[in-house]
C-alpha cells in the first residue's frame, strides 16, 4: 500500500497544532491521568513503578496513588487482577472536561487529529436555534478566541460581532450541534469532543425559545448565508432541522434556497429526520436530491465492538417519492453527548434525566446529532483540500463509507437504510474519487426550472418493494441494494411524467411535529403545489437513547 502524505495545500501550521494535543508522530507517548487503586498505597506505587508510570500523589483514604500513564503502561496495569484504575477525570463546577464522545473514535476522526486536522480555516454556518453564548463550545481552547465570527438572527432581523449574545439559545438544540461538530473541550479520554475542534461557526438563530420556526424565518435566514458566505469563508452548512414534504423537491422554498446554496459552492449537510423507520419518510430539506443526507447509527453502547452497530428505529428511510436514494450516509447518533445549560434551556428543563450533573452537558439522540457529525467531517475534507467542490465532497464522503454488514458478511440495512454506510473521516479525506456524485442532475437547470429530475428508486405495484432501476427499468444489483455496483444509484434522470405520482399524490398523513404543528390531511400533491411561507418549520423531534 502506497504511504499516504499530506496534501501539499495543508499549511505548516498544523504540525504544531498537532503539538499541542501531544499526538504528532515524533512527541513522546501522551500521558493520561489514572486513579490506581490496590490493597494499599504501597502495593500501588510499585505496580506503577513496575510499569514505568509516574506517581503524582499518595491517596491512602482509598489505598492507592495518583500516576501520569501512557496508554501501554495502563492497559498493562489492566492485566493485573489485583488493581483497579480510574480515568482520572476533572471535577469542575461548569465547563470543565466532558465525558467521552465516542462518535470521534468512530468515525475516525480522531486519527486525523493526530495528523494534524481540526477543521482550520473551514467556517461552518449553524441554522438552528442558536448558540449558547456562556458555552465552552463557543471558545477556542487551542487559540482563545471566539470560534463564532459573526451571528445573525433571522427572526429578528438583528446581527451580531462574535461576542454577542444575538443568537441566544433558549432551547438547547443548536447548543449541542455546535458543540458535536466543533467544539475543542477535551473529553476526559483526551480527545476533542468536537469532530473539527478548530473550525469556526457562523451562529443563524432561525428557531425560537420552543424549537419552533416558519418557512420564513428558515428562507431569511438562509438568504443571509447565502449573501455573507464569502465574507466569512463559510463552506459546510449544517441543516438539523425537518418538516414532512409537501410538494416535490424542486416547488418547495426551503430546497429551493438550499439548491442555491449548494450551487454556489457551500457543502449543505441535512438530517434526514426522525420519523423512520417507515419508508419515504424523508424530511425537508434532506429530500433534496442534490444534499448530503444523513441518518443515525447507533453503537448500541458498544463503541468498540463494530458488530453490534446499527441504524437507529427512529432514524428516516427512503426513497423519495421522486425515486432518490436517501440518506446518502449514516452517522453516529444514537446518544451523543453535547454542550447544553440543560437547567434553564427548554430541553434540558423538560428531560432532565439526559443531563449531566452540572447541567452542563446532555445527551440527545437523532438524525440532528448525525448530521452534525458529518459537518464536522466535511470540515475537516475542506481543510485537506480547500479546493474540493460540493459534488466531490459528496462523491468521497459517499465512496468512503463503510457499509454496516451483518455476520454473514452482506449488507444489514437496505440502501433506503443506510445509503452508502457508515461516513469515515480518515478515508474519506484520503479518498480519491472524484465525479461520482449528483450525476445527470444539473442544478442551474433545476433551479431555472429548465428541468427537474427523478431517481433511479421505483416501488414494485405487485409486492411494494422498493428498488433502484437503471435507465432501462432494469433492477441494479442484489435487491437492487448496489453494494457494488459503484454511486449509480446517486443518478437523476430528467422528470418524465410517467409516474403516478405526478399526476396528483395523496398524501394522507397527518403529522403531529414539536408537539404544536399539525400538517394537512388529505393533502393533494401536485407540481403547482408550494408550502407557503408561513408552513411551520421545526426542530426534530425528541428520542430517547439508542
Amino acid at each position: 500500500m502506497a504511504t499516504k502524505r499530506f496534501s501539499s495545500n495543508v499549511p505548516a501550521l498544523l504540525a504544531a497544532l498537532a503539538a499541542c494535543f501531544t499526538m504528532s508522530a515524533g512527541a513522546a507517548p501522551a500521558r493520561s491521568g489514572y486513579i490506581v487503586e490496590s490493597h494499599g498505597t504501597a502495593s500501588a506505587t510499585q505496580a506503577v513503578q513496575r510499569v514505568g508510570g509516574r506517581i503524582t500523589h499518595d491517596l491512602p483514604i482509598i489505598r492507592g496513588v495518583s500516576a501520569t500513564l501512557t496508554q501501554a503502561q495502563a492497559a498493562k496495569l489492566r492485566k493485573n487482577a489485583q488493581l483497579d484504575l480510574f480515568v482520572d477525570a476533572p471535577l469542575a463546577t461548569m465547563g470543565g472536561p466532558i465525558l467521552d464522545q465516542y462518535a470521534r473514535l468512530e468515525v475516525g476522526a480522531d486519527l486525523l487529529g493526530a495528523q494534524g486536522f481540526f477543521g482550520n480555516g473551514v467556517t461552518v454556518a449553524i441554522l438552528d436555534s442558536g448558540i449558547w453564548a456562556a458555552g465552552n463550545n463557543v471558545k477556542n481552547n487551542l487559540n482563545k478566541k471566539n470560534k463564532i465570527l459573526k451571528q445573525y438572527n433571522a427572526i429578528t432581523g438583528q446581527v451580531g460581532d462574535s461576542g454577542s449574545d444575538t443568537t441566544r439559545d433558549d432551547y438547547g438544540h443548536g447548543s449541542h450541534i455546535a458543540s458535536i461538530i466543533g467544539s475543542p473541550d477535551t473529553s476526559i479520554d483526551g480527545q476533542p469532543q468536537g469532530i473539527a475542534p478548530m473550525a469556526n461557526f457562523v451562529a443563524v438563530k432561525a428557531f425560537d425559545q420552543n424549537g419552533a420556526g416558519t418557512y420564513t424565518t428558515v428562507l431569511n435566514g438562509l438568504n443571509w448565508i447565502l449573501a455573507n458566505r464569502t465574507t466569512y469563508n463559510i463552506r459546510v452548512l449544517n441543516l438539523s432541522f425537518g418538516a414532512p414534504p409537501q410538494s416535490y423537491y424542486w416547488n418547495d422554498p426551503i430546497n429551493q434556497a438550499v439548491m442555491q446554496l449548494w450551487h454556489a459552492g457551500i457543502v449543505v449537510v441535512a438530517s434526514a429526520g426522525n420519523s423512520g423507520p417507515g419508508e419515504q419518510t424523508i424530511n425537508v430539506p434532506g429530500n433534496t436530491p442534490y444534499v448530503i443526507t444523513v441518518g443515525a447509527m447507533t453503537d448500541n453502547y458498544t463503541p468498540t465492538n463494530p458488530s453490534g452497530w446499527g441504524v437507529t428505529s427512529f432514524s428516516s428511510t427512503g426513497p423519495t417519492v421522486e425515486g432518490f436514494v436517501k440518506p446518502e450516509i449514516v452517522a453516529p447518533g444514537g446518544h451523543l453527548i453535547g454542550s447544553m445549560d440543560a437547567g434553564t434551556m427548554l430541553l434540558g428543563k423538560n428531560h432532565p434525566q439526559f443531563a449531566t450533573a452540572n447541567k452542563t452537558m446532555f445527551v440527545m439522540s437523532g438524525t440532528s446529532q448525525a448530521a452534525a457529525v458529518v459537518s464536522g467531517v466535511v470540515a475537516l475534507m475542506l481543510q485537506a483540500n480547500p479546493n474540493l467542490t460540493p459534488d466531490n465532497a459528496k462523491c468521497q464522503i459517499m465512496a468512503s463509507a463503510h457499509s454496516l454488514m451483518n455476520s454473514s458478511g452482506s449488507a444489514a440495512y437496505s440502501i433506503f437504510q443506510q445509503g452508502m454506510g457508515l461516513v469515515n473521516a480518515y478515508d474519506a479525506v484520503y479518498n480519491q474519487s472524484a465525479n461520482c456524485a449528483n450525476l445527470g442532475l444539473n442544478v442551474a437547470n433545476d433551479l431555472a426550472g429548465t428541468a427537474h429530475y427523478e431517481g433511479p428508486a421505483q416501488q414494485d405495484p405487485t409486492t411494494g418493494q422498493f428498488s433502484v432501476l437503471d435507465q432501462n427499468g432494469v433492477k441494479i444489483g442484489s435487491d437492487g441494494y448496489l453494494w457494488n455496483k459503484s454511486y449509480a444509484r446517486n443518478l437523476g434522470y430528467l422528470w418524465n411524467k410517467g409516474y403516478l405520482w405526478n399526476k396528483g399524490y395523496l398524501w394522507n398523513k397527518g403529522y403531529l411535529w414539536n408537539k404544536g404543528y399539525l400538517w394537512n390531511k388529505g393533502y393533494l400533491w401536485n407540481q403547482s403545489t408550494v408550502a407557503p411561507a408561513s408552513t411551520p418549520s421545526a426542530m426534530e423531534s425528541w428520542n430517547d437513547e439508542e
